[in-house]
């Protein structure tokens, strides 16, 4: 191989002085023009009371999303009592109002008659077995 770089004269008569690039960066910055924005600035704008206070409000933030998270994860487990019906009232009492579910839950859901219905039955209900009635104020049923 070194019989091959010696027969095609491998230096193409590019040579560098030596030492040229121990001091390189200093030469080449000495010889570009000072920019505007290198240049020491003597007016200093202050900081707004915002620019002060922000690292803290998202430091606080951050801190607040961590733990709504981490209260659903424990509202949403297996032996949380929060979103049952027996520690929440006011759930317990729209349930168990009769006029609550068949205005809201009944006509304004997606629950057809049908699967009402389907739902009754799977639970064991049976119509000739029922012997109340409706009455919400505006109309009344009797059976």
């Amino acid at each position: 191989m070194k019989d091959i770089l010696e027969k095609v004269n491998r230096n193409d008569g590019m040579t560098v002085p030596d030492g040229y690039f121990d001091d390189f960066a200093t030469r080449m910055a000495a010889s570009l023009p000072e920019m505007e924005w290198e240049k020491p600035s003597a007016h200093v704008v202050p900081r707004s009371f915002w620019q002060k206070v922000r690292p803290y409000v998202y430091l606080a933030a951050m801190f607040m999303g961590v733990w709504c998270m981490m209260k659903m994860f424990d509202l949403m487990g297996p032996n949380s009592r929060g979103l049952s019906f027996d520690s929440n009232p006011v759930i317990t009492a729209a349930v168990s109002n009769d006029y609550f579910v068949n205005d809201y839950v009944t006509l304004q859901g997606d629950v057809s008659e049908y699967q009402l219905m389907e739902d009754l039955y799977e639970t064991g209900y049976v119509p000739a077995s029922y012997t109340g009635g409706y009455d919400d104020g505006d109309y009344s049923i009797e059976l």
